[in-house]
């Protein structure tokens, strides 16, 4: 499959996202007669000559909020190609400021739990920033696939949070707040040897143990038990190529298997809120994959239209080398649940 190219000079622009003390993230509303009029998005604006990310971040948000930034944090950056003009997105955590938010240009403003953003009714650039919002730093993935499994990642999960540095930094309307993520890792069981009835009970029972696992949990390719049982779905990179619709709605996970430039974007045009990146670094599943090495991996997710794990001889300790690489962050297998 041939991929079209895009012939527009990317515009370079800088996201704000502010959490107040309750974990609600601004947003602004566009203008009338403004590209996208009447979509909400994250505030923010083009960087113009000789800006830095963060300087037109500043500026920004000086002008249409009348906040002095602090400090900011990469979220993600990606490119993205509307028919009219094609943007290349700098989305940053905003972890601190002075003052209080205000539509100084008129903008209607409002704070919105993250869980109640629609994404309809925002810009499609911005979607992918909002599935990066609410992505945990750690997806792990079973091996031979197990209800022990589900204790495991909870283990994990308890563990990293007392002992790893968080790399989004709670935010708030004077720095600091509750935060807006509900969980730090996420899972995806995969059962190759198992039936579909051994699966739905394993599903079933997780569920019935800790209902609020099912925001967390994706099952490997199966689409159909997937919507039965109401979690996500992680595609095979085979299915990239035979669906034509994103598989499953809005709320629900969709993630691919990706291995290349080409893959990755055709996860982005199928909808897929995430994708992972393999191998970056060679292993012992996969010995005669060639690996991606850090540098290439980073090229590949800078290119992305989507938020991508790193995936392949990566673990936990990885995190800030992946984050470095504009990963959403690590995804795995031993590594995570040894």
């Amino acid at each position: 499959m041939v991929l079209e190219s895009f012939s527009h000079k990317l515009i370079e622009v800088a996201a704000g996202i502010l959490a107040d003390p309750h974990g609600r993230v601004l947003l602004m509303q566009r203008l009338p007669g403004k590209h996208l009029a009447g979509l909400w998005e994250f505030p923010g604006g083009k960087l113009e000559a000789g800006e830095s990310v963060r300087q037109a971040l500043a500026r920004e948000l000086a002008e249409e909020l009348g906040i002095e930034v602090l400090s900011a944090e990469p979220l993600i950056a990606l490119p993205w190609h509307y028919p009219e003009k094609s943007v290349h997105l700098h989305a940053l955590r905003v972890t601190a400021w002075r003052g209080t938010p205000v539509p100084r240009e008129g903008n209607p403003l409002r704070w919105v739990a993250v869980r109640d953003m629609d994404p309809a009714s925002m810009p499609p650039a911005d979607v992918p920033m909002l599935a990066a919002l609410r992505l945990p730093p750690y997806y792990a993935i079973s091996g031979k696939g197990s209800a022990s499994f589900f204790g495991r990642c909870s283990d994990f999960e308890s563990a990293s949070s007392k002992n790893d540095a968080d790399p989004f930094p709670r935010l708030g309307e004077e720095g600091r707040g509750e935060g807006v993520e509900p969980a730090r890792v996420l899972r995806q069981l995969r059962m190759p040897q198992a039936s579909r009835d051994e699966i739905k009970r394993v599903v079933q029972d997780a569920l019935l143990a800790s209902p609020a696992l099912r925001d967390s949990l994706v099952l490997n390719h199966d689409i159909q038990l997937a919507r039965e049982l109401g979690v996500g779905v992680h595609l095979k990179a085979a299915q990239l190529r035979e669906l034509e619709a994103r598989p499953l709605p809005r709320g629900a996970w969709v993630g691919a298997s990706c291995h290349d430039a080409e893959e990755l974007e055709l996860a982005a045009r199928l909808g897929a809120d995430f994708a992972t990146l393999s191998p970056v670094q060679a292993t012992a599943s996969h010995p005669g994959a060639a690996a991606l090495g850090w540098d290439r991996f980073a090229q590949r997710v800078a290119a992305a239209r989507l938020p991508v794990y790193a995936l392949g001889g990566v673990g936990p300790d990885d995190l800030p080398r992946a984050r470095a690489a504009g990963a959403q962050g690590v995804a795995g297998i031993r590594a995570f649940l040894a």
